[in-house]
């Protein structure tokens, strides 16, 4: 009796591949059913809303029943009042973070992997990790009690003869405020993904290194930052996809009427009118508008990062 050839995978049909990885892998594709359904319900689905940008959006006629008014709403941020305003004060905010911020988990993560005692450096990595738990409105709380008048900052300054600062009530000071409590909560939480990129550097170069003579200065110019170079090329590249967005809710407890000028960002302005004036259909031609920014800039920045090195998101 002759046996049957087996048959090889590429015999086989791109259906029969499917449901055989399906009867094989079934559990773990049980376990990512939840995880689909969470971004096609409330990532994908919400999608169709979109519509009403380019409609004159009534809750009463729905969104097919609301007139078409094509890039009406468009045409009104790109040519309000506001328009090159909030441009101006998301991007410098976000360029601010980018310089100072992004480095910061970085430079944490190559410190931290210079410590020896590890008793030192769990406390230390402890304390830095802490503030990324704190709420938002404890930290927007504690820049209040900081920074007001008669708060600890300005009594340390008045030590040294310097008179009250109205920190929160003068534009010229929001966004360093704002990036630099940033800085303080993310800090700790960011240097995580670098932490583990230096654990996985092949330990065998370190060795090599230093028979070479190589100092630890050395070592972490020429090993360790190369190592963890694609990590933090595909991290910048994220942080590119987010230069015009800046979470509304810092920014709703810290901002005041008399710092709407270095203050008042895109994700405000959309809450003010959106939630505020009701102005739906505006407010979702502007959160479009945001997003397809974003999009252009994260595919730019990836389009770059693989014309001028290895590293890519995609």
């Amino acid at each position: 009796m002759k046996k049957r050839p087996l048959r090889s995978r590429t015999d086989l049909t791109t259906g029969q591949i499917i449901r055989k990885d399906l009867r094989r892998n079934w559990i773990i594709y049980l376990m990512a059913l939840p995880v689909i359904a969470y971004y096609l319900i409330f990532h994908y689905g919400p999608m169709y809303g979109l519509l009403i940008a380019f409609k004159d959006y009534s809750p009463a006629q729905g969104i097919w029943g609301s007139p078409w008014v094509g890039f009406k709403h468009f045409d009104s941020f790109f040519n309000g009042i506001y328009f090159w305003r909030l441009i101006r004060n998301t991007v410098l905010i976000n360029v601010y973070d980018l310089l100072f911020g992004f480095p910061a988990a970085i430079l944490l993560a190559l410190l931290l992997n210079e410590i020896r005692k590890m008793a030192f450096k769990r406390f230390v990595q402890t304390i830095s990790y802490l503030p990324h738990f704190i709420s938002i409105v404890v930290v927007a709380g504690m820049m209040f009690d900081f920074l007001s008048r008669d708060g600890l900052i300005n009594q340390l300054l008045g030590f040294i003869g310097v008179d009250p600062i109205d920190f929160l009530k003068e534009a010229g000071w929001f966004r360093f405020i704002f990036v630099s409590s940033g800085i303080w909560q993310g800090i700790g939480w960011g240097s995580i993904i670098y932490l583990a990129s230096i654990a996985n550097i092949d330990p065998t170069l370190y060795e090599a290194a230093k028979i070479d003579g190589a100092s630890r200065w050395r070592q972490t110019f020429h090993i360790t930052i190369p190592g963890i170079m694609p990590t933090i090329v595909i991290m910048l590249i994220l942080n590119m996809g987010h230069m015009l967005s800046v979470g509304s809710e810092k920014v709703l407890l810290l901002y005041n009427p008399l710092t709407y000028e270095t203050a008042d960002v895109i994700s405000t302005y959309v809450y003010r009118k959106g939630i505020l004036e009701a102005s739906y259909s505006f407010t979702a031609a502007v959160g479009l508008f945001n997003s397809v920014i974003s999009l252009i800039l994260i595919v730019s920045a990836n389009a770059i990062s693989k014309r001028v090195s290895e590293n890519k998101l995609w």
